[in-house]
């Protein structure tokens, strides 16, 4: 009876595994990704902001799979764009430091599903280099510079690239460039600053106020492209057959935001949209990061791909087999070229966040809030206001001046506002994490501090990368 038992159960599960391979491989989905350039996921209504409205990112997700711990390994576009396209961390793609080049050799989105019959174009910022890496064809429409005073955005390219060819399945890359700096898109006129509610990392003042305002609209922008990129779909009938995601990708560009380790930098929202697939308004608490993304894409399309990454497939997340995939996501921080050294590497469970700056002794500055005035008027606001106001004078201490280790609750804390590090109640727990970090930059080959450099910077632009997995380390 055991073995009739065993046999029905073996039976039933070559069935299911056949019938998965028949279901991914048969008619392969097109691919649409939908990313932001610096949007914060905390502002956003789908992950519990409330100075915004953002009704076509909504539905979307009311359509498919929100995951509420998604990361990106680190929060600045380049490293993390690198991240998405290659299934790679950083020191394995090479792009440690924002505005550099990958590893020759490394392959990306465009070689993986080009071996399986696929078109791969981008619209908008690239921001991937070199070409031979990411060899994406250009789609005309949409603004590609992040700092551009306008958005331009013209679906006509966008459909001309999906409708082409319906016998070839595509992957597009629409890369928004809102709301990237300088804020200077949308309408921020229907907003009151004085009734905004500001996150508590934020300085409360007039020029915080006024400038999250106009950061506000251009969310707003954000979400009215994402409705006419997603509208596309319908107009080609093709809607069904998408695989739909949509990205926030790093923080703003605020304090305590892009360029840091801290959850509101490298936390990003993620929904993703399989008709047929994935349950429609469904969320997962499932840890994932952008490594993650190709490997899955990889899984979900039959790929029988040995190319190795350093994320794995959450495909069975997606079809509500698992509730789990990642034990641990990691991060690091390299700040050359935005600012003087400072090295971070951060590690976490889901619940708890451990955070490791290697430089404690020096402040941390970052360039772009301390020089580009016309760009950024409230930073300048802080420090000035820092003189009378010990609320402000905190977070400019704060931001500027960290210690050696910090870790977090981000469950009770999801704006990190409370260092529990070296507290007796939590010491286990430190300990844990500090080791499990030890364990990630040993397998990466992540020497810390010697390549937050202009040196290795100078030398990866020239394709001259560290040596990494190094038996000195």
């Amino acid at each position: 009876m055991q073995k009739l038992i065993f046999c029905l159960t073996f039976a039933a599960l070559c069935f299911h595994s056949e019938l998965r391979a028949q279901n991914t491989t048969s008619n392969p989905s097109n691919i649409l990704i939908i990313m932001a350039d610096d949007c914060t996921h905390s502002d956003l209504p789908l992950y519990g902001g409330v100075n915004v409205k953002t009704p076509q990112i909504d539905q979307l997700a009311s359509q498919g799979m929100t995951f509420n711990n998604a990361y990106v390994t680190m929060s600045m576009c380049v490293p993390c764009r690198a991240e998405l396209y290659t299934g790679l961390q950083p020191v394995n793609s090479g792009v440690c430091w924002n505005h550099t080049i990958a590893r020759t050799g490394t392959t990306s989105f465009v070689q993986h599903l080009g071996e399986l019959g696929y078109r791969i174009g981008i619209a908008g910022k690239v921001h991937a280099e070199p070409r031979e890496v990411f060899p994406f064809e250009m789609v005309d429409g949409v603004e590609r510079n992040c700092v551009s005073e306008t958005a331009k955005y013209d679906p006509a390219g966008l459909k001309e690239f999906m409708g082409r060819n319906k016998e070839q399945p595509f992957c597009l890359i629409t890369a928004l460039v809102v709301p990237h700096i300088p804020w200077t898109v949308g309408d921020p006129s229907h907003f009151n600053p004085k009734e905004l509610k500001l996150p508590p990392y934020l300085a409360d003042n007039k020029e915080t106020r006024t400038e999250f305002a106009k950061y506000l609209a251009e969310v707003e922008v954000l979400d009215q492209q994402v409705g006419e990129t997603l509208a596309l779909l319908e107009e080609l009938d093709i809607a069904e057959n998408t695989i739909v995601i949509f990205t926030s990708e790093q923080g703003a560009q605020l304090p305590f935001c892009k360029w840091t380790n801290w959850n509101n930098g490298v936390h990003t929202g993620f929904v993703l949209r399989w008709p047929g697939k994935v349950e429609s308004g469904v969320r997962s608490d499932a840890l994932i990061q952008y490594n993650d993304v190709l490997p899955t894409l990889l899984d979900a399309l039959g790929s029988n791909t040995k190319a190795e990454f350093d994320g794995s497939s959450f495909l069975p997340v997606l079809l509500g087999e698992k509730d789990t995939h990642r034990e641990y996501a990691y991060f690091m921080h390299n700040n050359v070229p935005e600012g003087p050294a400072y090295p971070i590497r951060s590690v976490t469970d889901g619940k708890y966040h451990y955070i490791r700056n290697l430089s404690p002794e020096n402040l941390y500055i970052e360039r772009h809030l301390m020089a580009r005035m016309p760009l950024n008027k409230y930073w300048p606001s802080w420090v000035f206001d820092a003189s009378d106001d010990p609320e402000i004078l905190d977070l400019v201490t704060r931001y500027q001046k960290r210690p050696a280790e910090e870790l977090y609750n981000m469950v009770d804390d999801p704006n990190e506002m409370q260092n529990l590090s070296n507290q007796k109640d939590v010491s286990g727990i430190q300990k844990k994490l500090s080791k499990e970090l030890d364990k990630w930059l040993k397998e990466q080959g992540d020497p810390g501090a010697e390549i937050d450099s202009y040196e290795e910077l100078n030398k990866a632009k020239k394709g001259k990368h560290f040596r990494i997995k190094s038996s000195s380390f």
